[in-house]
């Protein structure tokens, strides 16, 4: 494989391909820095510079922001992902070589398609996909303002371009496994809501727990009135990890208090005493949670 290397990769992309070759690979999703492309007989790396500018956009021309600055050592990327103008986006069928992965639909709506899952189908605020390692699907179109909530292990994953499956596939088949996991499709307007560890506070699960064999698990959390209060617990989790989607409510980890409001996420550290208190009565938040 022969490496090139640009400033940016965008113009890099297209000029290869304007020469007949096709992309195959790009990483990261949020910041692409480097693409694999084949043909004519040759296989080709580019990767951007270092000291290169980064894009203003992630892949698909998604915005990015980044909830996990460190990472988690690598294991886990969340994101807040906007689209600000509506309409079609300029994806392509791909699939993602990843341990744990979900799309959670904050504002607005987006419609999808997914391998042996039949039609696109419109994702509307509050409600999840699971997108199982591998599974090929599509952003097709979103409504103004588009924002979701994506969290991916591990953090940095090859996303690559499919070229044989178009979609949606003839065939549906949505108990199919793959990679020991099954697609879901969680809508918060049909979800049955549960006490959620302790009084105060509701939870609609979206069944990723059971899809994954408890490999991760995701739910909404809502508090039934104002001034909910969780008490201080401890968790030996790999990854435990709150955004709020409305309202506000005060996090106590150790000594440290923390406001949280929309748009606010946290990864709660195992081991360390945490808690709830003072609540809004809008308060809303999604919990992602490894192992489930």
């Amino acid at each position: 494989m022969v490496t090139l290397w640009c400033d940016d990769l965008d113009e890099a992309v297209d000029a290869l391909r304007r020469a007949g070759m096709r992309l195959d690979v790009i990483m990261p999703a949020d910041s692409p820095a480097v693409a694999e492309l084949s043909g004519n007989g040759v296989a080709v790396r580019v990767e951007r510079r270092p000291e290169a500018p980064a894009p203003r956009a992630g892949r698909a021309g998604m915005v990015y922001r980044d909830l996990l600055p460190a990472r988690e050592g690598g294991r886990f990327i969340a994101s807040d992902i906007t689209i600000p103008d509506g309409g079609p986006v300029p994806d392509y069928v791909h699939h993602h070589d990843v341990r744990f992965q979900l799309i959670h639909c904050v504002r607005g709506c987006v419609r999808v398609v997914y391998e042996d899952q039949g039609d696109p189908f419109t994702l509307h605020a509050g409600d999840t996909v699971l997108q199982p390692p591998h599974i090929r699907h599509r952003v097709l179109e979103s409504s103004p303002g588009l924002e979701v909530f994506e969290v991916t292990g591990p953090a940095e994953h090859r996303t690559f371009v499919e070229h044989e499956i178009t979609l949606p596939t003839p065939a549906q088949d949505p108990e199919r496994d793959f990679g020991g996991q099954r697609f879901v499709r969680h809508e918060l307007a049909t979800a049955a809501w549960g006490p959620w560890r302790a009084g105060g506070f509701e939870a609609a699960d979206t069944g990723i727990g059971a899809a994954t064999s408890g490999l991760g698990g995701a739910r909404t959390v809502r508090a039934t009135h104002a001034g909910a209060h969780l008490p201080a617990g401890r968790h030996d989790a790999e990854l435990v990890l709150w955004f709020v989607e409305s309202g506000a409510v005060t996090l106590a980890v150790g000594d440290e208090l923390r406001r949280l409001n929309v748009a606010d996420a946290v990864a709660v550290p195992p081991g360390v005493a945490h808690s709830l208190t003072d609540a809004t009565a809008d308060l809303s938040f999604y919990q992602v949670t490894v192992p489930a």
